[in-house]
């Protein structure tokens, strides 16, 4: 029996590693942006936050002749693989506005950029399909108040309903309204999202929600009625409490920087 193991035509990747550095070719604020990026890719690779290529983390670029780019993941480029250089930049309706051996996944940016249009605070977007974000977003109730992880963010969560695969840009409208002013947003059946001003503030966000979503399904192991759930009351506190972590200067200065060298450790090379 004959074995076809070679891939079908039709494209070809190029690997992100042999691609000459965009270093010096771009101002230094889309460079800064742009490793900034390919770092929060391999994090959430290192973090375990990954569905292979079929997620997505955008990050706003300054206006270029008053029109507004973003940056996105090249489509087929793994996360712990992705740099600086390979990223793709694009315009709000997901139009490549540069040179680029690369295509991305218009679908991709559906969600991305129903926030980034209305929400210029976002600086970052990060959606994720996690097992167990996934899992709690098919919860009736979503998450519960059952760790400190889930109330330092559960009041800046919203929801959105399942509508299938992101393709119908009508649905846009609808994520807008859903997540209004918050800065997490669960995807009913289908995964998590933060926004952040920068990436720093929205990886910090998606680590205390992914924490959350995790802990609440190992303690539910033990079946709800052995759970006990702290009242809104306490939420509204701890959300006080854990505001610095969020705020821009705090959190990410405290942060950030330690895990860039985490990743500089494990896994050198985003900033290529």
């Amino acid at each position: 029996m004959n074995t076809q193991t070679a891939l079908g035509t039709g494209f070809d990747i190029p690997d992100p590693a042999a691609l000459p550095s965009l270093k010096g070719a771009v101002n230094e604020t889309e460079w800064k942006l742009r490793c900034e990026l390919a770092a929060t890719y391999r994090l959430c690779a290192l973090h375990g936050w990954t569905d292979l290529v079929f997620t997505h983390i955008s990050v706003r670029l300054p206006d270029e002749d008053g029109e507004e780019r973003f940056l996105i993941n090249p489509y087929g480029v793994m996360f712990d693989e992705m740099t600086a250089s390979c990223l793709v930049k694009i315009d709000l309706h997901g139009n490549i506005c540069s040179d680029t051996p690369y295509f991305i996944n218009p679908a991709g940016f559906t969600i991305h950029s129903a926030i980034h249009a209305v929400r210029h605070d976002a600086g970052c977007v990060i959606h994720v399909h996690t097992p167990y974000g996934v899992a709690v977003s098919v919860q009736n109730d979503g998450l519960r108040r059952y760790t400190q992880f889930a109330m330092t963010v559960s009041n800046d969560l919203a929801y959105h309903d399942y509508e299938g695969i992101a393709l119908d840009l009508d649905e846009r409208e609808r994520i807008v309204a859903d997540i209004g002013d918050k800065s997490l947003l669960m995807l009913r059946n289908h995964g998590t999202l933060t926004v952040g001003p920068n990436c720093a503030i929205a990886f910090l966000r998606m680590y205390f929600l992914e924490n959350a979503c995790k802990t609440q399904i190992l303690a539910q192991a033990a079946g709800d009625g052995a759970l006990h759930e702290e009242p809104q009351e306490m939420a509204d506190v701890v959300q006080g409490q854990a505001a610095g972590a969020f705020t821009p200067g705090m959190g990410d200065n405290l942060v950030w920087p330690g895990l860039l060298r985490k990743l500089a450790r494990q896994n050198p090379g985003h900033d290529a």
